[in-house]
């Protein structure tokens, strides 16, 4: 194997059933259910999924999502755009935890 990554294995995701049918089949029914249109419009939903794909740093679901937001119509520039948002969300969440590592160091300093 070239990579950890093999962009094949996400065909297999639905067989994740084979070691624990029953949790598996219920983790997939919850999955479409979320999926499906309610308040947000499937491809509101891609676009989110594409933007915590990139957080969560998960190549197979990159693949997958940027597929599913292809199919929902969205183009370079708001997939990217997603991305962006998922980045600042990243970015942003770090730099909040600087006030934690502030206040102890004014404890500490004290």
């Amino acid at each position: 194997m070239e990579t950890y990554y093999d962009p094949k294995d996400l065909k297999k995701f639905g067989k994740i059933t084979e070691f624990q049918k029953e949790l598996g089949e219920k983790y997939f029914e919850y999955y479409g259910a979320v999926f499906e249109e309610g308040a947000l419009t499937k491809r509101e939903k891609a676009l989110i999924a594409l933007a915590v794909a990139h957080t969560v740093q998960c190549p197979y679901c990159i693949d997958a999502y940027t597929q599913d937001s292809m199919e929902q119509g969205c183009d370079e520039e708001q997939m990217m755009e997603a991305v962006h948002v998922a980045a600042a969300i990243r970015g942003g969440a770090s730099l909040v935890h600087g006030v934690q590592m502030m206040n102890k160091y004014k404890d500490l300093s004290m």
